[in-house]
């Protein structure tokens, strides 16, 4: 007699069919994400200083005493104030700006849209070390910038500069505006352009078009764009220790150089680092939190 599946085992199948795809992933994501980053949490509170293996003390507890030596240091404030000053650059620089270059490639305001897609988007695929000593060498005390400001100003003399961190969001606009101008074309194309269409048949004009139309239809996708921006911004760190190093005196230093600096210069504070690490993943949180919770007050939707 031919064995019948009961409405039980089509779901035992499933959730089996369910786990085999799913556990691979989570098991990886355990390993490298989620385990790393409560170990971190866990040092942050210790007195590590490299362990056994390393010939280090045994490990022990010391409370939140890491933290308060952070938050003592007014380094720290100096790399926070540069990180927010690169969320800013990247959030209402180069989001803006890579959505209006796409919306002109898009709508076919300017010709050769092609090429000049291209040419804003190379930056993001070279590689960022090369990018950074060009740069360096660009602003250097004999590069071109000196050179090219004194066509303009015969008697300008290369000093140190008062806002040292303005040639590395510059580099920074520059470099990642490609990233979000591929972004927003992907998803314009997405639009059916017969909407668009019917909007300006009915007399819409351009910018009405692009409110009504095009921005309702993007909102999720500038909420991803954000977050993107906002952990990309904080976790600055090759770009500008390739340029600059976080000099002059710390000047161009953010938390992840800071915390570079605390783990592997000197004598290795590894406590110190994987606290500023913490602290670090704790205002990412926040600022994604704050980004998510704008777009429901404005009624952001896909």
């Amino acid at each position: 007699m031919p064995k019948t599946h009961t409405l039980a085992d089509a779901k035992r199948e499933q959730k089996r069919a369910y786990w085999t795809l799913v556990l691979p992933g989570f098991l990886i994501y355990i390993s490298v994400m989620a385990f790393p980053t409560l170990f971190s949490i866990y040092l942050s509170v210790s007195d590590y200083s490299g362990g056994k293996l390393f010939g280090g003390k045994p490990v022990h507890l010391v409370g939140f005493k890491w933290y308060q030596n952070l938050f003592a240091d007014e380094y720290f404030y100096l790399a926070l104030k540069n990180n927010m000053w690169i969320v800013f650059v990247s959030v209402f620089g180069q989001i803006p700006l890579g959505f209006f270059l796409a919306y002109v490639l898009y709508r076919g305001i300017v010709k050769f849209a092609d090429f000049f897609q291209t040419m804003i988007y190379l930056p993001t695929v070279i590689s960022t070390v090369v990018i950074g000593i060009l740069w360096k060498s660009f602003f250097a005390p004999y590069g071109a910038f000196p050179e090219l400001v004194r066509l303009f100003n015969p008697q300008y003399e290369y000093g140190i500069s008062n806002h040292p961190m303005l040639p590395v969001l510059f580099v920074i606009l520059w470099m990642y505006t490609g990233m979000y101008l591929i972004i927003f074309i992907a998803n314009l194309q997405k639009i059916d352009s017969a909407v668009i269409e019917a909007a300006r048949i009915d007399g819409a004009t351009e910018g009405q078009t692009l409110r009504y139309v095009i921005l309702p239809a993007l909102s999720g996708v500038l909420v991803t764009t954000a977050i993107l921006a906002i952990s990309g911004s904080l976790k600055s760190f090759d770009l500008i220790y390739v340029m600059t190093a976080g000099g002059p005196a710390n000047r161009t230093s953010v938390l992840s150089i800071y915390m570079f600096d605390k783990a592997f210069k000197g004598a290795p504070r590894y406590p110190l680092a994987n606290a500023i690490s913490t602290v670090m993943v704790v205002i990412s949180f926040m600022l994604i939190g704050l980004t998510k919770w704008v777009e429901k007050k404005f009624g952001g939707r896909e």
